[in-house]
């Protein structure tokens, strides 16, 4: 059992700045591949970024690249999304999730545990 709660998500103008958190309950987060995903309303959800276990390796999409930055404490069993520079395409809820597999790839199927959800809004 693995429980993931996100926060951090709110307002904030166009090239502005947020801080997502990710707290993992339950179950150490440490042997799993962690990603973040968003979804805009009528839209399917849409990979971010994902961090290895180990927190050495990183992914993002492109439309990201360059403005996140995924990192992990394992400690504190907590995965962070660093977004700068937002736009207002980054609007829609970021779900924080976490793989079994060791190949995640980008696909929302290969992940296994979800958090709630956290809504960020970007205004122009």
């Amino acid at each position: 059992q693995v429980q993931l709660v996100e926060s951090g998500g709110g307002l904030v103008q166009a090239g502005g700045s947020l801080s997502l958190s990710c707290a993992g309950s339950g179950r150490s987060l440490t042997t799993y591949i962690m990603g973040w995903f968003r979804q805009a309303p009528g839209k399917e959800r849409e990979f971010v970024s994902r961090i290895s276990w180990r927190g050495d390796r990183t992914f993002y999409t492109d439309s990201v690249k360059g403005r996140f930055t995924i990192s992990k404490d394992n400690n504190k069993n907590t995965v962070y999304l660093q977004m700068n520079s937002l736009k207002p395409e980054d609007t829609g809820v970021y779900y924080c999730a976490c793989s079994t597999r060791a190949i995640a790839g980008t696909l929302a199927a290969n992940y296994d545990y979800w958090g709630q959800g956290t809504q960020v809004t970007v205004s122009s």
